[in-house]
């Protein structure tokens, strides 16, 4: 049997914090005890955020906490076609529409639906479900408005997704020690989730599992603050053929109020801490982790 493929995937938009030497710092252990490889890979779509001096950073860091991964390391931002073309599959099958809908619109027909007492279900995220307002649009108009380069994203029609699974979508749930238990998925919570964004041809969602699938990662290791997203994950898994990696959410590493630690927050980097003088062995005792893991 081939060895276990685990990755770290990280988003070059700031310094990595605490969080992230948490999750990376799991998944290498989590590969030793399974004897498994370990990818880096840089999720870069974000081209507005991303900044080379923020991968050499991630690298700088990574090196720091004397992690090592495979080489070459896969960064998103070179790998649109692969995208595009699992898009372009969900879009012969009839799964997506394009919307055009802005994110005031949303809101907007959100609250008037609210204001009838009708709809008010959220996403797992906490955004409202979007209503649906462009997908019934006829083809002709909405191939039109395309061609006129009108701004749009590509959504999952959930209803007709969910009527192509032949049963129950299942998510294999995995421990630290390998373990696993299986559990029912509920994409629909998601509602016509975003696989394309209007930047981008692609999203978060669409482009993980192509990413996956591309470099036979076996098990993924990520936050709990992901774990919602694997329902959508393994959806998408099914509808494209792509095989579904085992799942394991791990604790969030929080600050003194009790909310994780985020770069949006300002939350302190590990360059921050490199440069007052904290040790690399410092960072792994206070993560729980043993130093001579990772020498």
């Amino acid at each position: 049997m081939s060895r276990p493929v685990l990755r770290f995937a990280p988003s070059p938009n700031g310094r990595l914090h605490l969080g992230h030497a948490f999750s990376a710092l799991t998944n290498a252990r989590i590969a030793a005890r399974l004897d498994g490889r370990l990818l880096l890979r840089i999720e870069d779509i974000d081209l507005g955020r991303s900044r080379p001096e923020f991968v050499q950073g991630i690298l700088d860091d990574l090196a720091w906490l004397g992690l090592r991964f495979e080489t070459p390391v896969r960064r998103q931002s070179e790998h649109f076609a692969d995208y595009v073309a699992a898009r372009a599959r969900l879009s012969a099958r009839g799964l997506i529409y394009p919307c055009f809908c802005s994110r005031g619109r949303i809101a907007a027909e959100v609250a008037e639906r609210r204001a009838r007492g009708e709809g008010g279900r959220c996403d797992p995220d906490g955004a409202p479900l979007y209503p649906g307002t462009c997908r019934a649009l006829p083809r002709g108009a909405t191939e039109a408005r395309i061609e006129a380069g009108e701004p749009h994203t590509w959504r999952l029609d959930m209803a007709a997704a969910c009527r192509d699974i032949p049963g129950t979508l299942v998510i294999r749930r995995f421990a630290p020690d390998g373990s696993e238990e299986r559990v029912w998925a509920d994409p629909a919570r998601w509602g016509d989730a975003v696989i394309a964004r209007r930047d981008v041809p692609t999203s978060y969602h669409l482009a993980v599992v192509c990413d996956d699938a591309l470099q036979g990662i076996t098990h993924v290791v990520r936050g709990q603050d992901l774990e919602a997203a694997t329902d959508l994950h393994v959806l998408l898994q099914h509808l494209l053929g792509l095989p579904s990696p085992a799942y394991h959410h791990h604790p969030l590493i929080r600050d003194e109020g009790g909310e994780k630690l985020a770069k949006s927050k300002g939350s302190q980097s590990l360059a921050d801490l490199r440069g007052q003088g904290i040790s690399t062995n410092t960072v792994l005792e206070t993560l729980g982790f043993k130093i001579h893991h990772f020498a």
